[in-house]
This record gives structure tokens, C-alpha cells and sequence, in this order.
């Protein structure tokens, strides 16, 4: 099922997540931006470097000289979309950090205004998403989602932590919604009769119900009260959920209450990001 999401909010959400971006990056010196980030393999110039890359790409420019997305493969690289990656990552590594943060700016900036201009025909049209066929919009928002899980990454690499609500937030946490009835139903295996409800902590927080019936399927409400509650702040969600910390590690911001047992399963199966 395709998803028509309106323009304007997630043009909104993109601004604000590439106005914090910048506003980070710009504030670091030389140092931080060889300091490793929770992504295997990759520090803060090759999260920079996987941003620019993907929007170089909508916008029709290939990866640079020395980025080969046919060459071996680093053992963190897993698929065909982390070989793209990975050439922008090569392709950039020896670029000083100045260029890339200008280089990143001209690019949202020329980003922001192709997709203002963007007619609604255009905006929801159908093809290629990194989750398979689906409108231009939802590839949108989830370049919402990407870039403020990177952002994210950062801020850890760095110790800078900040940027866990407001507009972009909102809407990587509606995309990360869509993939918890897999999460609940096929991955943490809960039982059909079953359902698991996510208390979200923080200025963005929200509830997320999750009824288990022939499949599991995020719903409006429960019917009832649910069999498990997982309760933690919305940072700790996205971390898991981008299988950027080890559960064990954040067990002490994750209550849990009805069958502790599912619940424990739901956390220890939430990363489902590629």
C-alpha cells in the first residue's frame, strides 16, 4: 500500500533536520570528525559522506573519483544499497571537513528548493523507495528518518546529545512506526491474541499499539489492556530500533510491564534497519 503523505510537513521536517545537521557539523573541529559512530565502520566524515551521497543521487550526481560501488566489499557492508553507500564514503574520505559541510549545505539547499517546486503529481508518484515501490513523498520522509538517525550517530560519536523532538522527530518516529508490526509479529514472535504497546517518554513522545491478531498491525487504540507495555524515551527507541546499542546496554531506560518475558523478546528483536 502506497503512502499520499502531504508536502508541505515533510518539506518542513527535511529543513529542520538539515538546519540541525549544519548547525552540529559546524561546530566541530578536525578531531571529531575521525571519531567513530555507532555504524560499523564508519566515523563522523563517512555519516556526512552517506548524506551527501544519497542526495547527490536524487539530484543526478554520481559518486566521485575513488568511490567504486564494484569494489570488495568492507564486512560491514551488507547489500547493494551499502555498496552505494560505501562509494561515497571512499569517494569523500580524503575531503576536509570544511568542503563537506559547504558541500552538504548547497546540496539541501538545492534539495529544498527542487522539491518545493515539486508538483503533487510528482510528489506522489510512485517508484523506487529504499523499502521498495512507494510514492516520492514517503522516500522524503524517510530521508527524514535517515538523516536524523545520522544526526543522532553523531551527537554519540561526539558526546553531544540534542535534537530528540520538535517536527523532524516526529516524522522519522511515524516512518519507524510502519515497520513495528514486523518487528512485533515475525521478529519478536508474538503470539496471535497478544497485543504490545510502546510508551514513548520525552516532548516527542507518543503511544504505539500494536494488536496481534492473523498478523500484527499497528492500530489507533486497544481494545483492551495490552499484554506487554515497553515504556523508554524516544532516544533510547530510535538507538534500538537503528541497531545502533546493545539492549543489555540500556536495559536501566527501558521499563517494562504486563509479560516481561514478550516484552524482553520485543527489545531484544527491535533493530530493523538494514
Amino acid at each position: 500500500m502506497t503512502r499520499l503523505l502531504p508536502k508541505e510537513p515533510v518539506i518542513a521536517a527535511l529543513d529542520e533536520e538539515w538546519s540541525s545537521l549544519l548547525e552540529l557539523l559546524e561546530g566541530l573541529d578536525d578531531a571529531a570528525w575521525d571519531s567513530a559512530t555507532p555504524c560499523p565502520g564508519w566515523d563522523v566524515r563517512a555519516a556526512v559522506a552517506h548524506i551527501i551521497g544519497t542526495e547527490s543521487m536524487l539530484i543526478g550526481i554520481d559518486p566521485p573519483a575513488g568511490g567504486d560501488a564494484d569494489a570488495e566489499r568492507p564486512a560491514h557492508v551488507r547489500n547493494d544499497i551499502g555498496a552505494f553507500n560505501e562509494s561515497w564514503v571512499t569517494g569523500l574520505a580524503t575531503a576536509p571537513p570544511a568542503d563537506l559541510v559547504a558541500r552538504l549545505r548547497e546540496l539541501t539547499t538545492a534539495r529544498l528548493d527542487t522539491l518545493r517546486s515539486m508538483d503533487p503529481v510528482a510528489w506522489d508518484a510512485e517508484g523506487f523507495t529504499p523499502v521498495g515501490r512507494d510514492t516520492h513523498g514517503r522516500f522524503m520522509r524517510i530521508r527524514v528518518f535517515d538523516c536524523w538517525m545520522h544526526e543522532l550517530d553523531i551527537r554519540d560519536a561526539i558526546g553531544r546529545p540534542g535534537h530528540e523532538s520538535g517536527p523532524a522527530v516526529e516524522l522519522a518516529l511515524d516512518e519507524m512506526t510502519e515497520s513495528l508490526g514486523y518487528v512485533v509479529g515475525k521478529k519478536a514472535g508474538t503470539p496471535a491474541g497478544s497485543a504490545v504497546q510502546f510508551e514513548l517518554t520525552g516532548p516527542s513522545g507518543r503511544t504505539i499499539s500494536i494488536d496481534v491478531a492473523e498478523r500484527a498491525t499497528v492500530v489507533e487504540s486497544l481494545a483492551g489492556p495490552p499484554t506487554a507495555t515497553l515504556r523508554m524515551p524516544v532516544g533510547t527507541f530510535a538507538r534500538l530500533a537503528g541497531g545502533r546499542v546493545d539492549p543489555a546496554s540500556v536495559a536501566d531506560q527501558v521499563e517494562l510491564e504486563g509479560d516481561v518475558e514478550l516484552g524482553r523478546r520485543v527489545v531484544d528483536n527491535l533493530a530493523f534497519t538494514i
